[in-house]
């Protein structure tokens, strides 16, 4: 809990910092890549591969691609269509799909989550209510694409991390998560990326720094590790501890402005979908 929770303050800056210095000003491919490679370069040395059976390598690899790589493919472009306040908000729904890919992993499956889901999806367009277009929509299923690879991620690497017979130290294999991150945001980068939109400043440059080695780096490894160690209600609650987290930085630095009475209607409207969520969890057991 202590690994998630110390994880939840870090990442608390990370949108306002990417919708305030990035978003619009810096490539987002570039954005992603960089803090991957960073985040890389911190673990890399840490590797240590012997006596590491090849298929954790593959698996490993595979669950950083879909969690950092993909998610942050996803993530950074959200930032094009929608404010931070409203990334923060869609981000909600992730725990659902936590439960959903934990419980599908265990051959179990209840329709409760869809609706949940579904209010959810209310909740998001209260927020938007007299200025849905298309690229808010478009913005609110691209957060969802990142959602359900954190979400996908998350649970892989728990259920992987929880199947190994020995005692695996995960700070020397975790260099492996990055490398399949870096797979997927690098070659992305090369083919998509605009190279006449590179950081200018100084403080774009600091904010990619902080983003790769701190939230990036530090961030997802003690997320993970401590994904291994709750129970998936913990972990589903605990993705959401982010939302609030996120929304007081935001507001009360950068975004003083903000239409609070939308925000506080939609964001009831996302909670009620998360009661749902538990009441279905509770039922279903």
């Amino acid at each position: 809990m202590n690994y998630l929770a110390a994880t939840t303050i870090l990442w608390a800056f990370s949108f306002s910092l990417i919708g305030v210095y990035l978003a619009g000003q810096v490539d987002p491919w570039f954005s992603a890549a960089t803090r991957i490679a960073l985040a890389a370069l911190l673990f890399l040395p840490l590797l240590r591969l012997k006596n590491v059976p090849a298929h954790l390598i593959v698996k490993l690899m595979a669950i950083g691609g879909v969690q950092l790589g993909l998610m942050y493919c996803f993530y950074y472009q959200s930032f094009i269509y929608l404010s931070v306040p409203e990334v923060l908000l869609f981000t909600v729904l992730t725990p659902i799909y936590v439960t959903l890919f934990y419980d599908l992993s265990h051959k179990k499956f209840s329709f409760g989550f869809l609706a949940s889901a579904l209010v959810a999806v209310v909740g998001a367009l209260t927020i938007k209510y007299e200025g849905v277009n298309e690229g808010f929509l478009f913005g609110f299923f691209v957060v969802q694409g990142a959602n359900l690879s954190f979400a996908l991620g998350q649970v892989a690497y728990k259920r992987v991390m929880e199947s190994q017979q020995s005692q695996i130290k995960q700070s020397s294999v975790f260099g492996l998560f990055y490398l399949g991150a870096l797979c997927i945001a690098l070659p992305l980068y090369l083919v998509l990326g605009d190279s006449t939109k590179l950081p200018t400043t100084n403080t774009q440059w600091s904010v990619l720094v902080y983003l790769g080695i701190i939230a990036s780096g530090l961030g997802y490894f003690a997320w993970n590790k401590g994904a291994t160690i709750v129970n998936s209600g913990t972990l589903a609650v605990m993705n959401n501890a982010l939302v609030p987290a996120g929304l007081i930085v935001n507001i009360v630095i950068w975004n003083r402005d903000a239409d609070l009475t939308r925000l506080i209607i939609g964001g009831s409207i996302i909670l009620l979908s998360l009661w749902l969520n538990a009441y279905f969890s509770r039922k279903r057991s």
